[in-house]
C-alpha cells in the first residue's frame, strides 16, 4: 500500500497539516497522477526541443473546433462567492506577516502564492500551509479587517517538486513527491469545507501551464479531489496563468478543460517573457534587448492580452491583468510618485483594453489600481460584456518582435547580474518576495534576467559601448559587482554565484533557476535528496 514519509523535522504546530488522513489524501493523488505528470513533463521537453531547433509556436490545427465552436463557456464567477468582483488581486508570500498584511489590505482577492513569491523551504512549504490554516479560522492575530479578500492559493508547478515529502508506491519504491500535488492536497483537504461553510469557497491560481493537456490533467485531480471528500462537482474554481508561449497559442482550449471548474485566465508579462526567451533562445530574431525597455505596449505583448481579454469574454471568463511590483517603501518620495503615475497609466491601459482586474505584489498599491479600476468599472463588478470584436490576433501578431530597440548596455547587464544574484541569495536565505533595484523582484524576473544573460551570451551580442557580451566579461562585471554588494554572515552569495553561473553561464541552458538551487541547496540543509519525481 502506498503512502507518503515525512523526510525532514516536525516543527510546532505541523502536524496540523502533517496529519494521517492528509497524507493518505496525498498519497492517493500521486497513486493516480504520479504518472501522468511525468508524461506531460517528457511532453514539454519534447515541445521545447522543436522550438529550440526553429519550429515557433503556432494554433492546433486539430484543436480548431473547440475555437470555433461557440456553444461552450466556462463557470466563470457563477456559485462561486467571493470572485464575482476581481477588481484588484493582491500576490504574496504566507508568512504569517504577509498573511496578515494581505487580509487587512483593500484588495478583492488575496493570491496566497507558494510558487514564484515563495522559497520551498521546508518551514515555508509546511509553515504556510499552517498559517492558511489559521487564518481561514480567524486564528492569526493582528486580522482586524471586517471585509477580508477571498482566499486563493497558487501551488508550484507541475515541473518541481518537494523532497521532504516521500512518496512510497506499492512496491516499496522511494520518490519525491509532486510539490503541485503537496499544495493543492494540504490546503483543500484541510481547508475546502470551512471555506464553502463560511460562504467562500476552494479557488486556486494554476502557474506554468504550457498546453491544454496540463489543464486537463488539473480538471482531473479536482475531479478526484472532489469525489475524495464529498464536496459537489464544479466548486473548485481555478484561474490559470498564461505565462508561455505556448499557452498563449492554446488559451481557449485551456478553458475548455478546466471548463467546469474555471474562473479566468491572467496575464504573468516577466513569466511570458521569460518563456520567450527560453523557448526561442537559439533564434537571432529574438534576442531582446535591456529588461527596462520591456514594456506591456510591445505589439507582441498587445497581442497576447488583448488575445487573452477577447478569449476569455468569449466565453464567460475573468480577464486579469499583469502585475504591478514597484516598491512603494523606497526613501526617494519623488521616484516613488513617479513609479506610481506610471503604474496608473499602465492599469488605465488595461482597464481600457477591458481586462476585469489587475495584480499587484504590495498592499501598499491597492487603493491606487483599486481607483482606477473603481472609475472604469464603477459599480459593475466585472466588464465581461466587452467582447472585444475588434481582436483578430493571428500567430504572427503574437510572435511580432517589431518595436524592440535591440539596445543592449553594460548597464543592462549589470542590473540582470544585481538581480540574479541578490535575488537567489535572499531565496537560499528562505525569502522569495525580495526588493531589488526599485522593484518586488520574485523568480519570474530572476529568471528573465538570467537567461537574458545566457542568450546574450550565445549570440555574441554588442552592447552599445561597443564590447561584445562573452563569459569573461560577465565574469569580470560579476566580480565588481559582489565587490560592491555588502554581506551579513547569513548571506548565500557564494551559492548564488556557483547557480548564477550554472544556469547563465553554462554551455547548457537551465530550463528552470530553481531547479538546480533547490535541489543541490535547500533540500541538503534538512537531508540527502532521495531519487527525483520526474523520471
Amino acid at each position: 500500500m502506498s503512502y507518503i514519509k515525512i523526510n525532514a523535522p516536525l516543527e510546532t504546530g505541523f502536524g496540523t497539516v502533517l496529519s494521517e488522513p492528509a497524507l493518505t489524501f496525498i498519497a492517493k493523488l500521486h497513486d493516480e497522477f504520479a504518472g501522468t505528470i511525468c508524461d506531460v513533463l517528457r511532453t514539454r521537453r519534447a515541445r521545447a526541443a522543436e522550438m529550440n531547433g526553429g519550429t515557433l509556436p503556432r494554433f492546433k490545427p486539430e484543436t480548431a473546433r473547440i475555437r470555433a465552436d461557440r456553444s461552450w463557456s466556462v463557470a466563470g464567477s457563477a456559485g462561486a462567492p467571493g470572485l464575482e468582483d476581481r477588481r484588484v488581486e493582491l500576490t504574496g508570500p504566507v508568512t504569517e506577516d504577509e498573511v496578515v498584511a494581505a487580509l487587512n489590505s483593500q484588495a478583492k482577492v488575496w493570491l496566497a502564492d507558494l510558487e514564484d513569491a515563495t522559497s520551498p523551504t521546508w518551514a515555508n512549504v509546511i509553515g504556510g500551509q499552517v498559517n492558511l490554516f489559521r487564518a481561514i479560522r480567524g486564528q492569526l492575530p493582528g486580522v482586524n479587517n471586517d471585509n477580508q479578500p477571498t482566499i486563493g492559493l497558487r501551488p508550484r508547478g507541475w515541473h518541481l517538486p518537494e523532497k521532504h515529502l516521500i512518496y512510497v508506491d506499492d512496491n516499496g519504491q522511494e520518490f519525491s513527491t509532486s510539490g503541485a500535488l503537496v499544495d493543492f492536497g494540504l490546503y483543500f483537504f484541510h481547508n475546502a469545507r470551512h471555506l464553502i461553510d463560511n460562504g467562500s469557497g476552494p479557488y486556486f491560481y494554476l502557474p506554468k501551464l504550457e498546453s491544454s493537456q496540463e489543464a486537463r490533467l488539473w480538471n482531473k485531480v479536482f475531479v478526484l479531489a472532489q469525489n475524495m471528500l464529498g464536496i459537489p462537482h464544479g466548486t473548485i474554481r481555478a484561474t490559470a496563468h498564461i505565462e508561455t508561449i505556448t499557452a498563449v497559442f492554446q488559451m481557449e482550449e485551456i478553458l475548455f478543460e478546466l471548463r467546469e471548474h474555471c474562473a479566468g485566465l491572467e496575464a504573468a508579462g516577466w513569466d511570458y517573457l521569460f518563456s520567450v526567451v527560453k523557448n526561442l533562445r537559439n533564434s537571432t530574431d529574438y534576442v531582446l534587448p535591456d529588461r527596462e525597455r520591456l514594456t506591456m505596449d510591445l505589439p507582441l505583448m498587445k497581442a497576447f492580452t488583448d488575445r487573452l481579454v477577447a478569449t476569455c469574454h468569449r466565453r464567460g471568463a475573468h480577464a486579469i491583468g499583469t502585475m504591478s511590483n514597484l516598491m512603494a517603501d523606497h526613501p526617494d518620495q519623488e521616484f516613488v510618485a513617479a513609479e506610481f503615475e506610471r503604474m496608473r497609466e499602465d492599469k488605465a491601459r488595461e482597464a481600457w483594453q477591458g481586462f476585469d482586474g489587475t495584480w499587484v505584489a504590495d498592499p501598499a498599491l491597492v487603493p491606487a489600481a483599486l481607483a482606477v479600476f473603481d472609475a472604469a468599472l464603477g459599480s459593475q463588478p466585472h466588464q465581461l460584456e466587452n467582447k472585444r470584436p475588434d481582436v483578430q490576433v493571428t500567430s504572427e501578431n503574437i510572435l511580432d518582435i517589431t518595436g524592440l530597440e535591440p539596445v543592449v548596455t553594460e548597464e543592462g547587464v549589470r542590473v540582470n547580474i544585481r538581480v540574479a544574484i541578490g535575488y537567489m541569495n535572499e531565496w537560499l536565505g528562505g525569502n522569495g518576495h525580495v526588493a531589488l533595484e526599485n522593484q518586488l523582484e520574485d523568480v519570474s524576473t530572476a529568471e528573465i534576467c538570467r537567461s537574458q544573460i545566457w542568450q546574450w551570451i550565445r549570440h555574441e551580442v554588442t552592447l552599445d559601448n561597443g564590447q561584445q557580451v562573452t563569459a569573461r566579461l560577465v565574469e569580470r562585471y560579476l566580480g565588481e559587482e559582489l565587490a560592491l554588494m555588502q554581506r551579513t554572515a547569513d548571506d548565500h552569495f557564494d551559492e548564488a554565484v556557483e547557480i548564477f553561473r550554472e544556469t547563465a553561464l553554462g554551455e547548457e541552458f537551465a530550463e528552470f533557476l530553481t531547479m538546480p538551487a533547490y535541489t543541490d541547496h535547500l533540500v541538503d540543509r534538512v537531508s540527502k535528496p532521495t531519487e527525483a519525481f520526474v523520471a
